[in-house]
């Protein structure tokens, strides 16, 4: 049904060139008054002063927005929605002070959520998923990345995976699946000598082949970080998934410095994320690229962290900067993506106008969908959220309240409070 959104305090158009923004031009995020947004066919058809589109439109169904915010639906490139049990146990150890990789070495963390999601049914975590997936949208997120991760089998990653086909044809929002075989070594292969080397030719050899085949993912990822994964060993991997036709992400510089941010850009890959122990040669290898620099301030504060990810440096240098939630069961357990915001501004020192670009534009870069998604542009997807407030500012000031009143995706309604 073709829709016509009127009485906005403030459209947030966030336009401009269908790709990620950088440096100066995350400062503008086409702020307007008293302007309207028409929606036909799932797609976006005008943008301009409300009483122009109202005689131009007089047809459209009025969507009153009753003097709140209307943005482009946020989007959350990274996050790991598809587990089991929530691991609340691990955020005492680390308050006891044992740090992530020391519980994984004692077979916590991704181990925990492997052994667990191994025991689940599809339908199981297909429930759980979509509940949570819920909660997501709930905050005003309209496309979201699903990694797998936990299962690190051939057939428990294919099971993580259908579950996030399944979900993509419940929830109203939109999913873009991402494999991450390459999450971490499998106790079992860290058992025996060829195990380390078995499971990476099983990767692959099988597993991003089969993958690749089912049109099961769109992006393939791996955790490129002292402890899991080596920078000779995630380019092998990723070298795979590119001749399987995948795109390439990178878990990347997370804890320490490996030179990770720089693999990335080497491969081209469409993100590089974390990067909290990004190195300057990182930063200016980022600067110089198109790859997306993917910040996820949740994790590092929910860790404990004092130093987060130099967001201020990979702007002022020229780095395409995104912002997500790295929904996940261990280490940032949050589905409210205006929180994130709310780090970006306080912990990373963005201001409102780049967090929301970072969320929204440049997010959707991060999954290569910089031209389909994030603005609210004429030819742009009808994706959509409106906020209980009169100035975008408030966004990432409310911090930890949901303020979102409801969502569209391709023009339908997708949730509302």
């Amino acid at each position: 049904m073709p829709l016509l959104f009127t009485n906005a305090a403030q459209v947030v158009t966030c336009a401009g060139p269908a790709r990620a923004r950088r440096g100066i031009e995350m400062r503008d995020a086409g702020i307007l008054t008293g302007a309207a947004v028409a929606v036909d066919g799932g797609r976006i058809v005008d943008v301009g002063p409300a009483g122009e589109l109202e005689r131009r439109h007089a047809r459209f169904e009025r969507v009153d927005c009753g003097g709140g915010v209307l943005t482009p639906g946020l989007v959350d490139s990274h996050t790991h929605a598809v587990f089991g049990r929530p691991r609340a146990d691990e955020q005492e150890l680390r308050a006891a002070g044992l740090d992530y990789m020391e519980i994984a070495r004692r077979g916590g963390g991704i181990h925990a959520s492997v052994r667990d999601l191994r025991s689940r049914t599809e339908e199981d975590l297909l429930t759980l998923a979509v509940a949570r997936l819920r909660r997501l949208a709930s905050h005003g997120t309209t496309t979201v990345e699903v990694k797998s991760g936990y299962g690190l089998t051939l057939e428990d990653e294919l099971k993580s995976l259908r579950v996030i086909a399944g979900a993509a044809s419940i929830v109203q929002i939109r999913l873009v699946p991402t494999f991450l075989g390459a999450h971490e070594i499998p106790l079992e292969a860290r058992a025996t000598p060829d195990g380390r080397t078995n499971y990476i030719s099983l990767l692959v050899h099988e597993m991003i082949p089969t993958v690749a085949r089912q049109g099961l993912a769109r992006f393939a990822d791996v955790f490129c970080e002292p402890g899991a994964y080596t920078v000779d060993e995630s380019r092998q991997i990723l070298d795979a998934a590119r001749r399987a036709g995948l795109g390439v992400k990178l878990h990347a510089d997370e804890l320490r410095p490996s030179g990770g941010a720089e693999l990335a850009v080497e491969l081209g890959a469409t993100s590089a994320d974390h990067l909290g122990a990004i190195t300057d040669a990182g930063i200016e290898a980022l600067a110089a690229s198109d790859t997306v620099a993917t910040l996820l301030p949740g994790t590092l504060l929910f860790l404990g962290k004092e130093r987060q990810a130099p967001a201020r440096a990979l702007v002022d240098r020229g780095a395409a900067v995104a912002l997500a939630t790295d929904f996940n069961p261990g280490t940032s357990p949050t589905p409210n993506f205006p929180l994130i915001l709310t780090l970006g501004v306080s912990q990373l020192r963005l201001s409102a106008t780049e967090a929301l670009l970072a969320a929204t534009v440049n997010g959707a870069a991060a999954l290569g969908l910089a031209g389909e998604t994030g603005q609210l542009a004429p030819g742009f997807r009808a994706d959509l959220a409106l906020f209980e407030m009169e100035d975008v500012r408030e966004l990432p000031y409310w911090y930890g309240d949901r303020r979102c009143r409801a969502t569209w995706v391709d023009g339908a309604p997708a949730w509302s409070a």
